[in-house]
C-alpha cells in the first residue's frame, strides 16, 4: 500500500498563489469567445506585438482565423531580420488591444510561408486566450478646432524636434499619427521629454515607450500609427490628463444627442 503524501511544510509563495488565481479567472477557452475575439483583430486591422522572452517583439496584424483548419495568419515581412528570429523561438506571444481589454495568447508552430504577392505566419489556433481589462485605459479621440498633438526629440535626429498629431489618448497611452516617410520608431524604444499638448490649458512633459508602429488606410492617405505607453507621468499631469479626458467625453455624448 503506497503511504500517503505529507503536504508540503512551507506555504505556497503568496504572489505566485495570485498569479493563478487571476490566470485562471481572465482565461477564455470557449472556442465561440475565442473567435469572437481573434475576429475583431481581423475586421479591425487592430495592431498586435509578437514578443519572446528573450526580447524580440515585432508589429504585426491578423489577416485571417480559420478554427476548421485550425490556423491564423498574421502579416510578415520577409526582409525584417526579426521575422526569422521569430520562427526559431520556441516561445512566442501575442498581445494586442481591444478598446479597454488586454488580449493576450500563445503561439505555436510559428511558421513563415511565403505566397505569390505576400508573405505571412502561420500558426496553431489558440486553444485559450488571455483577456484582461484594463483599468482607467478607456480611449478618447479629440474633438472641436483645437487639434491635439506631441512634440518629440528623436535621438536619430539632432536638433529637430517631430510634431505629431494624436489620435487617441488614455490614461496610460496614446496614439499618433506619422505622415512622413521616416523609419525612425521601433517597438520597446523610449522617447523622453516628449510634450503632449491637448488644449490651451493641458500640456503634460512625459516619457513615451514606443509599444508599436502600424500602417493605417491606404495610399495616398496612408499613414503610421505609433502607439505608445505613458511613462512617468507626474500626480499633477494625471490630474490634468483626468480632466481632459473627462470634459472630451462629456462634448463626445453632447454631439450624439
Amino acid at each position: 500500500m503506497t503511504p500517503p503524501i505529507s503536504p508540503p511544510t512551507t506555504s505556497p509563495d503568496a504572489s505566485a498563489v495570485e498569479a493563478v488565481a487571476d490566470a485562471s479567472e481572465h482565461r477564455v477557452r470557449a472556442l465561440v469567445e475565442i473567435r469572437a475575439l481573434l475576429k475583431q483583430f481581423v475586421e479591425g486591422d487592430v495592431p498586435l506585438a509578437l514578443t519572446t522572452p528573450d526580447g524580440l517583439n515585432y508589429a504585426t496584424s491578423l489577416w485571417a482565423e480559420d478554427p476548421q483548419r485550425g490556423v491564423l495568419v498574421f502579416a510578415a515581412d520577409p526582409r525584417d531580420e526579426v521575422v526569422q528570429r521569430l520562427t526559431e523561438s520556441h516561445e512566442v506571444m501575442a498581445t494586442g488591444y481591444l478598446d479597454s481589454v488586454k488580449v493576450q495568447f500563445d503561439l505555436h508552430d510559428l511558421v513563415l510561408v511565403h505566397g505569390r504577392s505576400a508573405s505571412a505566419f502561420n500558426a496553431q489556433y489558440p486553444r485559450e486566450v488571455f483577456r484582461f481589462q484594463r483599468r482607467h485605459a478607456f480611449r478618447v479621440r479629440p474633438v472641436g478646432r483645437t487639434q491635439p498633438h506631441a512634440l518629440l526629440s528623436h535621438p536619430d535626429l539632432a536638433r529637430r524636434q517631430i510634431d505629431l498629431r494624436i489620435v487617441d489618448i488614455s490614461h496610460t497611452g496614446v496614439a499618433l499619427m506619422l505622415n512622413e516617410e521616416l523609419d525612425l520608431f521601433r517597438c520597446g524604444q523610449m522617447l523622453p521629454d516628449a510634450v503632449i499638448e491637448l488644449d490651451a490649458a493641458t500640456r503634460l512633459h512625459v516619457t513615451l515607450r514606443v509599444m508599436h508602429v502600424s500602417n493605417v488606410g491606404l495610399e495616398p492617405s496612408q499613414y503610421r500609427r505609433i502607439g505608445c505607453e505613458l511613462v512617468d507621468l507626474s500626480a499633477g499631469a494625471h490630474k490634468d490628463l483626468q480632466r481632459y479626458l473627462d470634459h472630451t467625453q462629456k462634448r463626445h455624448r453632447l454631439l450624439t444627442l
